[in-house]
């Protein structure tokens, strides 16, 4: 499908005055509507507690447009006042979801949208309950066309209430009509990795047990809770990061080839994954909390005096991480995650080491210090490949040097969409292949229970630095380029 023949719809954003609203989802919004010529064929109605009016609504959104660096005056005001439209939902009880359904009906009379629905969450996780079922007492999970529901993460803070949150979501809207959305996922190189792997035989034929002897995945961050401690509290680098985007990745890199390139055949090979994913001994985990230190030539405080951080908390920024994948394919290679918050520099890479020559010819030589062949996947910043092998340096004596094939998406095509602009195109159209289903989420919180139930003691570790000593996998960081 085109993004002309996009079909007309309603999109509801609950928690309409929110930031992620003003700095994701309304620029996205905004160039699909613009790249599609969609018109009056999108219609936008803004949904939050505050008393407010299409008006203000509409001038909200022009500063934010304005803030992201989108189009000019003109074409952003016109735009908000062509689009955007806004309702209060005051007490979220059964009468204010009645008055909700009434102004969603007179909007899609008035732009003849015919009945389509998009509903998306951008609220604090304890109110998806409650904003569910208001949609679905309501009636508004029905219409005369099609209606999607779309969660931002997380969905769940741990198996019980992800399964919970499954069962509400389920009692009014089919699993094919729910949209978990996992914004790692909109990212070009990340889809990319089912292209490189399966469009590609000379890498599919190396990607087993027999040839690679470690997977790496690294999301590293150089900020701190940034004023998110209310939130961080109860999340902690685990929850937040890992559950989710990490274990997206090892479900991409590890999955077997689907069958088709259908949607949900290959949401299958990513939950037999899961599936096959060995228990995590606490052994094979390492949580750290940052100090005070220096990031990027910055003094910065520790994790202990960010503002709303409780003076003895256990929560922890940094996890370290070893899973066994025991399947056919994988059993044997380790997959080591790592993320962390106030490490060196940004970063997110994945780093596929392929197992050196069972014999070296060149051992006699003293002066040869030979390296394993590495595939690196930058997926942010300067998104790319890059395929380590050895050369020869001229002359004598005989020496090694480390050089890559090297690919960037910045020097060949022009800049690449923002995550949601693709991920909320593809809530218009219909498609949930780089959605999260229910079964991934339960599978997902399964593996990581036991950790969260008895999480390991954090270790310190100075910001600005890659994490704490203790670290499972800190001797691999030479192939990190870190």
């Amino acid at each position: 499908m085109s993004m002309s023949d996009l079909d007309p719809c309603l999109f509801v954003i609950f928690g309409a005055t929110g930031d992620l609203v003003r700095r994701k989802l309304l620029p996205a919004l905004y160039h699909i509507s613009r790249q599609a010529k969609l018109g009056s064929r999108l219609i936008i109605l803004g949904v939050s507690r505050s008393d407010m009016d299409d008006h203000g609504f509409r001038s909200m959104a022009q500063t934010a447009l304005k803030s992201a660096g989108v189009g000019n005056s003109e074409s952003v005001g016109g735009w908000c006042e062509q689009h955007l439209h806004y309702g209060s939902l005051g007490a979220w009880g059964a009468e204010q979801f009645q008055t909700l359904a009434k102004r969603i009906r007179d909007l899609e009379n008035q732009y003849e949208l015919r009945g389509n629905r998009v509903f998306y969450l951008a609220l604090p996780p304890q109110m998806f309950p409650s904003a569910i079922n208001g949609l679905g007492k309501a009636g508004l999970n029905r219409s005369p066309g099609w209606t999607r529901l779309v969660v931002e993460k997380p969905f769940g803070r741990d198996l019980v209430s992800a399964q919970q949150l499954n069962r509400i979501a389920h009692q009014y809207f089919a699993e094919t009509e729910i949209y978990r959305i996992d914004h790692y996922l909109g990212k070009e190189t990340v889809q990319n990795i089912l292209v490189f792997r399966f469009a590609n035989p000379i890498f599919e034929t190396l990607w087993n047990r027999d040839r690679v002897e470690s997977v790496q995945i690294t999301v590293a961050e150089d900020l701190g809770i940034e004023q998110r401690a209310g939130y961080y509290e109860q999340a902690g680098a685990l929850r937040d990061m890992v559950q989710n985007h990490l274990t997206q990745l090892v479900t991409l890199l590890a999955m077997e080839a689907p069958s088709s390139f259908h949607p949900e055949a290959i949401r299958d090979e990513k939950v037999k994954v899961l599936d096959s994913i060995a228990p995590i001994s606490s052994n094979d985990a390492v949580f750290g909390q940052y100090t005070e230190g220096t990031v990027n030539g910055r003094q910065v405080p520790g994790y202990l005096q960010e503002p709303g951080v409780a003076p003895d908390s256990r929560v922890e920024t940094f996890v370290g991480l070893k899973l066994e994948i025991a399947n056919w394919r994988w059993q044997g290679v380790p997959f080591y995650l790592r993320t962390g918050k106030r490490l060196p520099h940004r970063t997110t890479r994945i780093v596929v080491t392929f197992r050196c020559a069972p014999v070296s010819i060149f051992k006699p030589f003293d002066s040869c210090n030979l390296h394993c062949n590495a595939l690196i996947i930058t997926i942010q910043p300067d998104e790319g490949f890059d395929l380590q092998f050895e050369v020869k340096t001229p002359g004598q004596p005989i020496q090694f040097q480390t050089q890559s094939l090297r690919f960037r998406y910045s020097e060949v095509f022009a800049p690449l969409p923002e995550a949601y602009q693709t991920l909320l195109l593809d809530v218009m159209r219909g498609d949930p292949t780089l959605f999260v289903r229910g079964d991934w989420v339960e599978a997902s919180w399964r593996r990581y229970d036991a950790l969260l139930q008895e999480p390991p003691k954090p270790n310190p570790y100075a910001a600005g630095t890659w994490g704490p000593a203790q670290h499972l996998f800190g001797h691999l960081a030479e192939r990190l380029g870190v």
